[in-house]
């Protein structure tokens, strides 16, 4: 079936080949030669043939969708994440359905459960913690699942993503060999953003060992952003005249702060020095160029997106892939 002006029957006619081998080069299997591919998609093109996806899922009762549930699209970082995970399933014929939990684990047992009920071909959910009931349902799904983004020794099923709480560590075992010990943090909510909420715990375990003391602390319930760090890094600089460093919570916050600064004539890195998480683009563009930790967030997308498919397709990925991350070495600290 098709919405377009040819018919499957037509392109395998003009193809000069079968039904079968039509779907398996629209599907993206790899068992037809590059010859007959080539064939069939300019056969395609020609008649204006567009696959009704709806129908064969109907015919086969196999969804060509897959679920994938973030927590915000107003941080920066999920747009590239999302972005891998699209280029990846494109060739494989598979679409991806996006809910967003906006950080709240009641909203995300809600979208899981409306998900599941259409059967997706695989879920992609951000994060290792989840709230119970959702546990429950992906546990029970016969779905391959993948928790992107944060590593666990115990996925649901596969995991895909970074130590956070090491890289809360690196960034601290950086700052301390520069000489600073007097540190203070700024972010959103942490319990919210149990992510963020790990790399600080890496970050103050860190530098207490190391000689250092977190002399000031702000956590905003808000969703991070550049204003975010902008309102509020004059008010964390007030609880401590004795601040040298200060570690914030992603790169959106640290540009703001920054800018703070810098509006300010406040001297960064020598009056107070930044540092911060992420890696984005508009960090690196700052006049100061952030010193970050880069998160591979496009990656982590393509390599879950791969997981789900090499488990449709019979093959046993890894139960758990370490992305990594790098530490950027910026002109803030």
């Amino acid at each position: 079936m098709s919405t377009g002006s040819g018919t499957l029957s037509e392109v395998a006619a003009t193809a000069r080949v079968s039904e079968m081998t039509v779907s398996r080069v629209l599907r993206g299997k790899t068992n037809v030669s590059q010859k007959t591919r080539a064939r069939v998609l300019e056969a395609v093109q020609s008649l204006g043939y567009v696959p009704n996806r709806m129908a064969a899922a109907l015919a086969s009762a196999k969804s060509m969708q897959l679920a994938v549930i973030i927590p915000s699209l107003r941080n920066i970082v999920f747009p590239e994440l999302l972005a891998g995970i699209t280029d990846t399933l494109e060739g494989a014929g598979y679409q991806a359905v996006i809910g967003v939990s906006e950080y709240s684990l009641e909203r995300e047992a809600k979208l899981v459960a409306a998900m599941i009920s259409w059967r997706p071909a695989g879920i992609i959910i951000t994060n290792a913690y989840h709230h119970p009931d959702v546990v429950n349902l992906l546990t029970a799904s016969p779905a391959p699942i993948v928790e992107v983004m944060e590593l666990t020794r115990n996925p649901i099923d596969m995991c895909v993503g970074l130590n956070h709480r090491k890289a809360g560590a690196a960034t601290a075992i950086k700052l301390l060999e520069k000489g600073y010990r007097r540190f203070a943090y700024l972010g959103c909510d942490l319990e919210a953003d149990k992510a963020a909420g790990k790399r600080f715990k890496g970050f103050l375990e860190t530098i207490t060992q190391g000689g250092g003391e977190l002399v000031a602390k702000s956590t905003v319930d808000e969703p991070s952003s550049v204003a975010l760090g902008r309102r509020h890094f004059a008010d964390l600089l007030a609880q401590s005249p004795r601040i040298e460093a200060v570690y914030l919570s992603n790169d959106a916050v640290a540009s703001g702060a920054l800018m703070y600064c810098l509006a300010e004539g406040i001297a960064v890195p020598k009056k107070i020095a930044i540092a911060s998480f992420s890696g984005l683009e508009i960090g690196q563009a700052m006049p100061l160029p952030l010193t970050t930790v880069r998160s591979p967030r496009y990656k982590m997308g393509c390599l879950s997106a791969q997981r789900i498919l090499d488990r449709l397709d019979g093959k046993k990925p890894p139960r758990v892939t370490d992305a990594g991350f790098e530490f950027m070495e910026g002109a803030t600290t």
